[in-house]
């Protein structure tokens, strides 16, 4: 009676032995890499209004209607503005290009796909809205010393992509960046020459008169 308790016993130790060296040795990741888990995330959300059209365009009661919408909005860099027309009317897309140029923005050519239909003699113009974030960070999790795999923490890269994140302007530029046009402007490019060939040399102009019997 007495070895089997003391088996019991030893089989017990043992097992809270195990589970106690596996809690202070295990490492939330194996990512001996030095890139970032942590990356950037960019969310899209569409917003939509629904307007009455006419043969001439927006009726002036919908144009005032689209401008309190965008002021309520706030519409700035980075927000995308498109129309879904199924009358593809030139003359409503020229008065929704007027009221998006208040606010220095282009109509885009396409739309996203909504929920719901678009009833007859209306149009619906969708604002997409983009912003970006770096879920799961802070991540403090690896909190002990042990590191078996000589991993990256978890948390790294979560200063520089957080920051990144919260200040790209248009956060579809980390998705896919901005993309020339092909065309150099020569007054541009070579203004940073120019102002470093014509600025005065730090040499120019006479040396000072130091006397050689002046003491300190």
């Amino acid at each position: 009676m007495a070895k089997a308790i003391n088996r019991k016993l030893a089989g017990s130790l043992a097992i809270s032995l195990s589970l106690a060296l596996g809690a202070c040795g295990g490492f939330p990741t194996e990512n001996k890499s030095l890139y970032s888990a942590r990356q950037p995330v960019v969310e899209r959300t569409n917003f939509t209004l629904d307007v009455n059209t006419a043969g001439d365009g927006l009726p002036v009661s919908e144009q005032r209607r689209v401008a309190d919408w965008f002021d309520a909005m706030g519409l700035g860099y980075g927000d995308r503005i498109s129309l879904d027309d199924p009358t593809a009317s030139a003359a409503v897309k020229e008065d929704l290009a007027a009221l998006a140029g208040r606010h220095g923005l282009l109509v885009s050519e396409g739309s996203p796909v909504t929920a719901g239909y678009v009833d007859p003699g209306q149009a619906r113009i969708v604002v997409t809205r983009s912003t970006a974030s770096v879920p799961g960070c802070p991540d403090w999790s690896a909190n002990n010393e042990a590191n078996e795999y000589n991993a990256t923490y978890p948390g790294y890269g979560c200063a520089v992509n957080g920051n990144l994140a919260a200040m790209v302007a248009n956060p579809e530029d980390l998705i896919q960046g901005q993309e020339g046009t092909g065309e150099t402007v020569v007054t541009t490019s070579t203004k940073a020459i120019r102002a470093y060939r014509d600025r005065a040399l730090t040499g120019d102009g006479e040396l000072a008169n130091i006397s050689s019997q002046e003491g300190g």
